[in-house]
């Protein structure tokens, strides 16, 4: 694509310079992000290497040069500590070595060993002499294996960290007493933690927090794409599941054979679920806007009393709400009545039944519940902007549409450039308003039941949920698609932020 010069880009008309800014993106603003990501992870493995290697280096000079305690403490945690005075730093050490061994001997060498195989022996009908029946025996529950060996790992990573820990503690004690210097005593620990130290005691709970509740699903989810998860393979009381490497991922995104159904379902939810968030996102961010700018007006009356009736639609439960709206807009429903009674329509319109019609429905009915959110925000933000800018564009004889486009337009987006980008991820996971409103409906024919009986409203989440639920649920199908919108939200959201005026021109409203 010709790249314009400034002069040549100035004369060029406001279409033309839209349709080049839009070339220029995807010929030019693409591939650099993506040289960019390839540069950013090319530069955090060459990092990530020096790391590994500056901290062998230092293990083994440490070891070279340390003395006896120090070099015990290698094998036995917090030896070289306890010799060296600090007892309750040493004892920790020691406590928590201790309580690894243990763990590893009693059950994390067991769930460690088993999670290659996620189990060997499934349930099975045993005969019982005292009862005269078969009954059914369980042995490995491949659910429990995959749990708590991914906590092993994170256990051992504590470990090695916290080991890597206790030498560098040796280390530094070394460098103290060699320069004359005294050591910190327990109290001097324990006071430090309260003191200088305290932010790090304040947030070791809800770090330990987010690693558990947080962190570890996580990883768990994406480890369950890899396995045949499902209501057949439940693990325990079915069959166990196994290992199935990327042939989920190939099921999702193959479109050969049998597995076309599955890309062709997702590709449409995706590009539907883009569409929803798009609309949902900016038709309430304009007209909220639009909605402030009327209230905020002067020679308005009973201001506090509009916002007021915008607000109340807040205050009510979208489960009531949404679940009222969509009987309302049913086919023997309170609208399709009134329409017929008023002789405007002969027959009922198709507001849940037909693809086009429940799309444009959900859309419009997402704008009267967005609206006062946006109202409230841009209500706000409005009564921040200088009303000199207004009255020196007014005197240059600007008209109110040149004052939005050029003063609160731009004032706008910079301030809820990062609103607006979180509302677009939040909507691609707006759960409620599509399983509240049709549950996904009306039902895609072309979807087989295998992939979910996804409906034409149904978005990535809530075709997710349905894929989880029932006596079949696909559980390893439902991680790949976790994991799918995990990667387009990202990939959005990364692109987006840097393009966003917040971020490019922080400097321009300061």
């Amino acid at each position: 694509m010709k790249q314009y010069s400034d002069l040549e880009y100035l004369r060029l008309s406001k279409g033309r310079k839209f349709l080049y800014g839009l070339g220029r993106f995807f010929t030019a603003g693409i591939p650099r992000f993506f040289k960019g990501i390839g540069l950013a992870v090319g530069r955090f493995f060459k990092r990530l290497g020096v790391g590994i290697g500056t901290e062998l280096s230092d293990l083994f000079l440490t070891f070279k040069n340390g003395d006896w305690k120090t070099r015990s403490s290698y094998l036995i945690m917090g030896f070289g500590s306890i010799c060296r005075g600090q007892v309750l730093r040493g004892l920790l050490f020691l406590l928590f070595e201790a309580v690894f061994i243990v763990y590893m001997l009693t059950a994390g060498g067991y769930w460690l060993s088993m999670l290659p195989s996620l189990g060997k022996q499934g349930p099975m009908e045993v005969y019982n002499e005292v009862l005269d029946a078969y009954t059914t025996q369980y042995f490995d529950n491949s659910f429990k294996i995959l749990l708590y060996g991914v906590l092993t790992v994170f256990f051992i990573i504590a470990f090695l960290y916290t080991w890597r820990l206790n030498i560098r503690q040796n280390r530094i004690a070394e460098d103290i007493l060699r320069s004359g210097k005294r050591l910190k005593s327990g109290k001097d620990d324990l006071r430090s933690l309260v003191d200088d130290q305290f932010h790090k005691t304040l947030l070791a709970l809800p770090l330990l927090g987010i690693l558990v509740f947080t962190v570890l699903p996580i990883v768990f989810m994406i480890l369950v794409a890899f396995t045949n998860y499902d209501g057949t393979h439940d693990g325990y009381n079915n069959n166990l599941f196994t290992w199935v490497g990327l042939q989920n991922f190939n099921t999702m995104l193959s479109w050969s054979g049998g597995n076309k159904v599955y890309a062709a379902t997702f590709g449409e939810i995706l590009v539907w679920t883009l569409i929803w968030a798009f609309f949902a996102t900016f038709t309430n961010y304009f007209l909220g806007m639009f909605v402030a700018m009327m209230i905020n007006k002067k020679g308005i009356r009973i201001k506090k009393v509009w916002r007021t009736i915008l607000v109340m639609t807040i205050a009510i439960p979208q489960f009531i709400s949404l679940l009222y709206v969509s009987k309302m807009f049913a086919k023997n429903g309170l609208i399709n009545l009134f329409l017929m009674n008023m002789g405007w329509i002969q027959q009922a319109l198709p507001f849940w039944e037909d693809p086009t019609w429940a799309r444009v429905t959900v859309i419009i009915i997402n704008i009267w519940i967005g609206i006062p959110y946006l109202m409230l925000i841009a209500t706000g933000i409005l009564m921040n902007i200088p009303q000199d800018l207004y009255e020196s564009s007014r005197i240059d004889g600007a008209n109110a549409w040149q004052q939005y486009t050029k003063i609160t337009l731009p004032y706008m987006l910079f301030i809820t450039g990062p609103y607006l980008l979180t509302s677009f991820t939040s909507n691609m996971n707006n759960f409620n308003v599509i399983y509240l409103l049709t549950s996904g409906g009306p039902t895609n024919s072309a979807a087989s039941s295998v992939a979910g009986t996804a409906g034409y409203t149904d978005l990535l989440i809530t075709w997710l949920f349905k894929i989880t639920t029932g006596a079949e649920a696909q559980y390893y199908l439902a991680s790949v698609v976790g994991i799918m919108v995990f990667v387009v939200v990202a990939l959005i959201s990364v692109i987006v932020y840097n393009a966003l005026p917040s971020i490019k021109n922080e400097e321009d409203f300061q």
